[in-house]
């Protein structure tokens, strides 16, 4: 059996309870994490060619709302992943990140710029079973040398997807 690698992230699709650890500084040496809770919904679009979820951040300074917007590329054989935070609606929208999954981990990258300097951003997917599955972020200051992670996400399944009808 073929792997079709648009259906990478069809274990996401559904509700999500989603425990945040938050690096309080980055890319500064911290050490200290702050931890938050969090909900996510996720499902297909694109025919199924995409997908998006949607996201309620229970930060200790404030809840707020975002959403991820993902696309698989046929031709490169990647996704791409964009980022639109609910506190800055207006602001451009982020490169994308541009990876895949292999052995059942997803791998995606992107040049940013984080407080003026440029850096390297990388999300992996990992752990992913049934019922779980975590996300991480991390920074790079030296062109992928070294990775700092800065954000992870532990994502425990409240109810599966139910396509509208």
């Amino acid at each position: 059996m073929t792997h079709d690698p648009t259906h990478d992230f069809d274990f996401f699709f559904g509700s999500w309870k989603v425990h945040h650890t938050q690096l309080k500084k980055r890319l500064a040496g911290s050490t200290e994490w702050i931890p938050f809770e969090g909900a996510c919904t996720a499902q297909p679009i694109l025919g199924g060619a995409g997908n998006m979820d949607d996201n309620v951040i229970e930060k200790p300074d404030g809840t707020y709302r975002a959403a991820t917007f993902r696309a698989y590329d046929p031709k490169t054989q990647t996704w791409s992943i964009w980022w639109l935070d609910g506190r800055a609606p207006h602001n451009p929208v982020d490169p994308p990140m541009i990876g895949s999954f292999s052995d059942g981990v997803g791998t995606f990258f992107a040049d940013e710029t984080f407080e003026g300097q440029p850096i390297k951003v990388r999300f992996l997917w990992s752990a992913i079973t049934a019922t779980s599955c975590r996300w991480e972020q991390a920074f790079s200051a030296d062109g992928g040398q070294t990775w700092e992670t800065n954000w992870i996400m532990e994502n425990t399944r409240t109810a599966p997807y139910r396509p509208a009808r």
